[in-house]
């Protein structure tokens, strides 16, 4: 019979898996508790929850809600981002962190329902952010608009130098 503890444990962390579009997996073996409380508080600006999971009590949280096959990644030391925000910057955060501590290790990554492993996380920390993504469709979008914009004025404009050089033409003669 489940402890009402671990069951409460559970519960908590089923109510996250379902809220979170993403959820990194990391090993925080090696890193002391001042380098874990940094690493937060830079999750945490970027909308994410970084806490340590007992591998056992995950996995029964993954499969009541319908996140199974973690695999490998449920050995050792884990803790888990959670975040419904941007995957990509924190999936960034975690990557240059563990670039800058070389202790933190990556296992694997949930987004949106689909279970990626440490490499294609770390590619995930690759890809460009949300906000850049949506600056170049912007500036996609508005390079055409400019150009069609000079073209539209650029007709009166013509209209009115095409007119004085006519007055112009007519008073010399």
């Amino acid at each position: 019979m489940p402890r009402p503890e671990k069951v409460t444990q559970v519960e908590g962390l089923e109510a996250r898996l379902k809220k979170a579009t993403t959820v990194i997996l990391t090993d925080f073996r090696g890193l002391t508790v001042g380098e874990i409380t940094q690493l937060r508080g830079k999750l945490r600006e970027a909308g994410a929850e970084y806490r340590v999971v007992k591998n056992r009590l995950l996995g029964i949280a993954g499969k009541s809600t319908g996140v199974e096959g973690f695999g490998t990644m449920l050995e050792g030391p884990t803790a888990a981002a959670f975040t419904s925000g941007d995957p990509v910057a924190i999936a960034k955060i975690i990557q240059d962190f563990s670039r800058q501590s070389r202790k933190l290790g990556i296992k694997g990554s949930i987004v949106s329902g689909h279970i990626y492993d440490e490499a294609r996380t770390r590619t995930l920390a690759d890809l460009p952010g949300r906000q850049e993504l949506l600056a170049r469709a912007v500036g996609s979008i508005a390079a055409p608009l400019s150009g069609l914009a000079g073209v539209l004025s650029a007709l009166p404009r013509n209209l009115v130098y095409a007119l004085d050089q006519v007055r112009q033409q007519r008073s010399a003669d």
